[in-house]
């Protein structure tokens, strides 16, 4: 008898959801053209990665040029540069990560204490402003105003006394340079997600804190901020991916050849190796050894966020 029901059951949830897809054709109709493109310019591109593998040459093409399996790779670990390059893309991309983090959460939990919805809007329409700026853009912005004889950064301190700095083309003022502008872009949009999180939290909760004597602050310890731990986890956890990611568009549009030892990161390293030099295999090795980390990192930092917080992304 309960086997014929669950059988029953099954059968009307079957042709249920037959129904809702013949009622949702214009949907997918409509999503068509995305899944298209998609196919088209992430996943048939992916057939390149077989470069990695060959000695490429344009006029043989893939099916054409011969293999030399991981002869790429081991001159990626034997190339002179490529430690260097690799550990300015940590630096760098670890810096980011954790000023970025925190300025963001800050910025977030701030903003959330502001009750004029107007002031409030204000401040959040001018933070998000930098985001929709591209770095070619701010590049030509940053350069002018950090320029040492004629920048408005370099005036002003040549006005309190002190030494112009070559901010731009100093190794040691570079890294700083570097996160700080990617700080001041990044940090008003990349906290709507903690905005979105702060508005769903249950006010009930905060009522009772009040009642039992809390302050904000205590609030924030004690309500706000774990109320958001899932959301702060998942955040972490796929801000791991993106490790070897340090920015291409900032690095190529601000840097150049006299920072190359503090600046010089993977994507600038491959546009050289590989667009310039024209050595296309050893590119795509650098590229597939990037993708291929970034996804060992993205699953461990899962399975370690899993561990310590008990708090699923999927």
């Amino acid at each position: 008898m309960e086997t014929a029901i669950r059988k029953e059951t099954s059968i009307k949830k079957t042709k249920e959801r037959v129904v809702r897809r013949k009622d949702s054709w214009q949907l997918y109709l409509m999503l068509l053209p995305a899944v298209v493109l998609t196919i088209i310019f992430v996943y048939v591109p992916m057939g390149g990665i077989v470069m990695a593998f060959q000695e490429y040459k344009p006029y043989q093409g893939i099916l054409g040029s011969n293999w030399v399996g991981l002869d790429q790779f081991k001159f990626l670990f034997e190339y002179p540069d490529s430690v260097q390059v690799i550990w300015n893309t940590l630096r760098i991309a670890i810096l980011k990560l954790v000023f970025g983090f925190f300025s963001t959460l800050t910025f977030a939990l701030l903003l959330n204490e502001v009750r004029k919805k107007f002031f409030r809007s204000t401040i959040q329409t001018f933070v998000f402003l930098p985001h929709f700026l591209s770095w070619v853009v701010l590049g030509g912005i940053f350069i002018d105003l950090l320029n040492p004889d004629t920048g408005l950064v370099n005036q002003l301190l040549k006005a309190l006394g002190a030494e112009p700095i070559f901010f731009l083309g100093d190794n040691n003022w570079f890294l700083a340079t570097v996160v700080s502008t990617e700080v001041w872009k990044e940090f008003g949009y990349g906290s709507i997600i903690f905005l979105a999180a702060l508005a769903g939290i249950n006010p009930a909760l905060y009522e009772a804190a009040q009642l039992d004597g809390a302050g904000r602050w205590k609030q924030t310890l004690h309500v706000t901020i774990p109320s958001i731990i899932p959301t702060i986890t998942v955040v972490l956890t796929l801000s791991l991916g993106q490790l070897l990611n340090a920015g291409f568009d900032q690095i190529f549009n601000l840097y150049n050849m006299l920072v190359y030892e503090k600046g010089d990161i993977i994507d600038t390293f491959v546009y050289r190796i590989g667009l310039i030099d024209g050595n296309y295999s050893f590119a795509t090795a650098v590229g597939l050894f990037k993708s291929v980390v970034a996804t060992i990192l993205i699953v461990t930092g899962y399975r370690i966020a899993y561990i310590v917080s008990g708090h699923k992304i999927f």
